[in-house]
């Protein structure tokens, strides 16, 4: 998509009304473009939204460029309107890779699901769920008695993952975070970290008594019965970070905050 002179920018935002006016101010001041011919998709919001438009790039090669017009923000930069086209030219770039999920349900259908956080298997009732947990065709855990279990990329080891208590993972480190979310038992397994290689399969026992969903970010299988979960390499995302402020400086100083 590159062509002589500055990138050709395309807006999206949110619906909050702060992130619609900066897509109007930013629009008139640096023209606007459809994404389709657009170098840069500049995601006016806040982290939600940015996964928005991750998901929305999915098949396009278009770097994204993230201002923060929401509430959380940890995948954004800040909001400026002035020096745009110099701060996108100046930053570093994170290339990462979705979670590829298959999910089988009682009925027997097959459905896939891209997750460039995480992965999660949640109980839909009262009941605990019961799981078996198969790395790369071994079982690795006959049964995990909880509330659920997730899979987390590194760039998404800062969300979900890291509210039950997973691992916060460097973006270069290739591996993948499996966190159960509130184990019963084993009480005190607090999850595993995975060659970003490995090939997840966990299977639902006693799905009729105990159902359990499967979401890949806000893509739900309900009443599944097997998911495996791979990453797909062949997908390549790439986010832009303000100089002296890339996705990895933002993960380390994070593993530092009281």
């Amino acid at each position: 998509m590159s062509h002589a002179g500055p990138p050709r920018l395309a807006f999206l935002a949110s619906d909050r009304p702060e992130a619609q006016e900066a897509k109007a101010r930013l629009a008139a001041r640096y023209g606007s473009h459809s994404v389709d011919e657009a170098d840069v998709v500049v995601s006016l919001g806040g982290d939600g939204f940015m996964l928005e438009t991750l998901h929305h790039c999915l098949r396009t090669t278009q770097s994204i460029y993230g201002m923060n017009r929401g509430s959380v923000g940890f995948l954004m930069n800040d909001y400026l309107e002035e020096g745009l086209l110099e701060r996108i030219d100046a930053a570093e770039r994170a290339v990462i890779h979705p979670l590829m999920m298959t999910a089988s349900d009682i009925a027997g259908e097959v459905h896939h699901g891209l997750a460039i956080n995480e992965v999660s298997l949640l109980r839909q009732t009262r009941q605990t769920a019961k799981l078996r947990v198969s790395i790369d065709d071994k079982v690795r855990m006959e049964e995990l008695v909880c509330d659920g279990v997730l899979i987390s990329t590194p760039a998404g080891s800062t969300a979900y993952n890291l509210s039950a208590h997973g691992p916060i993972i460097p973006l270069d480190a290739r591996v993948l975070a499996l966190t159960p979310i509130s184990a019963f038992r084993p009480r005190r397994w607090r999850g595993a970290l995975l060659s970003h290689k490995a090939h997840v399969c966990i299977e639902v026992l006693e799905s009729d008594k105990r159902p359990v969903s499967a979401v890949a970010d806000n893509f739900e299988v309900r009443r599944v019965q097997k998911v495996e979960i791979v990453e797909n390499r062949e997908i390549h995302l790439t986010m832009l970070f303000d100089a002296g402020r890339s996705l990895e400086e933002r993960v380390l100083a994070e593993q530092f905050q009281s």
